[in-house]
């Protein structure tokens, strides 16, 4: 049960389906989930009710960037690789956040792009990620055009953080971010409008916001390859059940 004032976005009853732990089986399911059709998401996706003053605030134009999902399976048990940005930055200070940053116009692309950013926050080697795929775009209220990049990590690498901008790299085991019941939807008012958000926390880490909304959409994306595997009807996109009014604590 979610503590009063939040609503939990996974569908209670049904029990969490396991991800799959062996990498191959995994990368099976990833290039499956990419595949699925599926909408762009954004950060207004919860927020149908005041969809008229959020039009007022999304910028005139969106600037293309990538961030990193990478996923080690170098252990035991996948983990997914994540940042803590510095408490300096004037932006998004100590925010739980993907490696990746915005297209510059060096970059081929916006895997190219996350991949870049990747090897200069965490030390991540350019050529170590194994690349699957990407999925839609996520646009946010900060006015970026963000593609998850989804990539394996099978060989260990040295951490390094960039100075003064990423406090810490951690890792959230997969599954935990994989499971839909994990998530929460919180809210706050934000420029005069109550704006609901997803938040999944793990331990010391409240990951919320973009991040979280990216992750969630994967998470359902996941969610549903299982289902047809086992030969059920898979839950209709989160987003999509908000943007038709839905309630999105029923799945």
């Amino acid at each position: 049960m979610a503590p009063p004032g939040r609503t939990t976005s996974g569908n209670a009853s049904a029990a969490p389906r396991p991800v799959p732990q062996d990498p191959a089986a995994l990368v099976d399911a990833l290039r499956d989930a990419i595949a699925r059709p599926g909408d762009d998401s954004t950060d207004f996706d919860l927020n149908p009710a005041a969809a008229a003053e959020v039009a007022k605030m999304r910028p005139k134009s969106l600037r293309p960037a990538g961030v990193l999902v990478a996923i080690d399976v170098t252990g035991a048990t996948p983990q997914l690789i994540l940042t803590k940005r510095s408490s300096h930055l004037a932006h998004h200070p100590g925010q739980i956040a993907f490696p990746g940053g915005k297209q510059e116009e060096a970059d081929a692309d916006v895997s190219a792009a996350a991949l870049r950013e990747a090897r200069e926050e965490i030390g991540l080697p350019f050529e170590l990620p194994e690349v699957l795929g990407v999925l839609p775009a996520h646009e946010t209220v900060t006015g970026f055009h963000v593609t998850p990049v989804i990539a394996l990590v099978r060989e260990p690498f040295t951490i390094t953080p960039e100075p003064g901008e990423v406090e810490e790299v951690f890792r959230v085991p997969f599954s935990h971010v994989m499971t839909p019941e994990k998530y929460i939807i919180e809210s706050r008012l934000w420029r005069g409008v109550r704006r609901h958000y997803f938040t999944v926390p793990y331990g010391p880490y409240y990951i919320w916001g973009a991040t979280a909304r990216m992750l969630r959409g994967l998470a359902g994306r996941m969610e549903a390859v299982a289902a047809i595997a086992c030969g059920e009807e898979p839950v209709e996109d989160i987003g999509k059940r908000a943007r038709r009014g839905a309630s999105v604590a029923d799945g």
